[in-house]
């Protein structure tokens, strides 16, 4: 039996450049799919009155360590080195498989409450072969659309993460490519979330991409986050070993150098940007506009709820707002008139949402609002006072809105969140975070003191 669902008198921002806008626009939804986006569709569906609210396709965070949201903002102040030490050598050795289990279905729901609805959950915590389970069935159990990125242990600082001889478990990899993901078309979709060169010798890096090559999955590593890893030239490093592809996303990418630049776009690779952990930690100016002007689609992501927040408003706003700043000063130092190439809020929308989904490897079904994709949508609240009178709805979007606005978001045809109030076991998730966060705390003050 064909169930629908309209959307019905909203504005409509499609992101689809043959659709457009619609100032007052319907979008049928027919099992899980958009079957039309119209100024007026007649159904006979389930009605979902969109007065007053913008329409958009759900925002894709392409690189969070979800793991982490028991220990949400236990690191406000941090900069890059800090987090090594602080997160990674402290906290991440005590995760247990629950811990996991919380830390991701937590953060998935954060991700669906705030209207992001594709996720690539960059899962570096593999302390034992229990620990992706958990982290693949909590995301599974949320109901996001996810790329589950499998990751290395954090049991040591020191052997995971400074040159490295330790390669991510083969065996295991396989285990889970083969249990959770025999196909590519799910809900859920796998990856292989790489250190890369200068976190591990060369013969590590080599096999982990052969691995992923072996396997038909995307790789996911980060790049150039501070002057140090920088200096590592890891692009041109990958270049020398025959390594780079079009199957590779690389996160940050702040201090990449210009012939990196290049090799990334020469290769088909994609572009994953963090803004405010960026900004905030020390890794380097988001590099927006470095990225468009190679000619990538540049997308955005959060990375780690320690220091900042979990919803893409903030991330759009801090790209939108460096980006900016970046070209004025250096125009008002050269006595220079300020392009107009300059980036639009508009582009930042289309950076947040189909960039996304392109990056995440889903752009064929998810990232516009476009017939035949799935149906993955979020409706904000354009007549409350922050966003009342939305003149530009992209602008409303982009720097007016905020998480209270999301009042509906809908993934793969199902409704996640209805009149502002996110649907599931929410309380369930918060006490599971909540007791994870209890333990954690504890194991690391019995730690110190031993």
């Amino acid at each position: 039996m064909t169930t629908r669902m309209l959307l019905r008198s909203g504005r409509v921002i499609s992101m689809d450049p043959e659709i457009g806008d619609l100032p007052r626009g319907d979008v049928l939804i027919e099992d899980g799919r958009i079957a039309a986006v119209a100024p007026d569709i007649g159904a006979d569906a389930e009605i979902l009155d969109m007065t007053g609210r913008i329409v958009i396709p759900g925002f894709v965070d392409t690189h969070r360590h979800t793991w982490e949201a028991p220990i949400r903002g236990v690191a406000p102040d941090a900069t890059l080195d800090d987090y090594f030490v602080d997160i990674l050598d402290t906290f991440a050795p005590l995760y247990t498989p629950e811990d996991v289990y919380a830390g991701n279905l937590a953060g998935a729901l954060e991700c669906l409450n705030a209207g992001i609805t594709t996720l690539v959950d960059w899962s570096h915590i593999n302390n034992t072969p229990e620990h992706p389970d958990a982290a693949i069935q909590a995301l599974a159990e949320s109901g996001i659309r996810a790329q589950y990125a499998y990751g290395c242990a954090n049991t040591s600082l020191a052997d995971y993460w400074f040159e490295s001889k330790i390669a991510v478990p083969p065996d295991d990899v396989r285990r889970i490519r083969a249990k959770y993901f025999p196909s590519d078309s799910g809900l859920l979709t796998m990856a292989l979330a790489t250190r890369g060169p200068g976190f591990c010798v060369n013969d590590v890096v080599s096999a982990e991409w052969a691995l992923a090559r072996e396997l038909g999955i995307p790789i996911t590593v980060h790049v150039a986050m501070g002057r140090l890893a920088g200096r590592f030239g890891m692009v041109r490093q990958l270049h020398d070993l025959g390594l780079l592809g079009p199957d590779t996303t690389y996160i940050h990418c702040c201090y990449l150098h210009e012939e990196e630049w290049r090799m990334v776009a020469d290769s088909g690779g994609t572009v994953s940007i963090a803004p405010q952990v960026e900004e905030q930690m020390g890794h380097g100016w988001p590099p927006v506009m470095a990225a468009l002007e190679h000619g990538l689609r540049p997308s955005l992501s959060i990375d780690v709820v320690t220091t900042v927040p979990g919803d893409m408003f903030t991330q759009i706003r801090a790209a939108f707002g460096a980006e900016r700043a970046r070209v004025n000063a250096d125009c008002w130092q050269a006595n220079l008139p300020v392009p107009d190439t300059m980036l639009t809020a508009r582009q930042m929308l289309e950076i947040a949402t189909r960039n996304g989904a392109h990056v995440a490897g889903v752009e064929d079904r998810t990232g516009s609002l476009t017939p035949g994709k799935r149906a993955d949508v979020v409706a904000l609240d354009a007549t409350a006072l922050n966003m009342a009178p939305a003149h530009d709805a992209a602008a409303a979007v982009t720097l007016c809105a905020d998480v209270s606005n999301v009042e509906t978001v809908i993934v793969d045809g199902v409704l996640r969140k209805r009149d502002g109030r996110l649907l599931g076991e929410v309380a369930r998730a918060r006490r599971l975070v909540e007791e994870s966060r209890d333990r954690l705390l504890a194991a690391k003050e019995a730690k110190a003191a031993a």
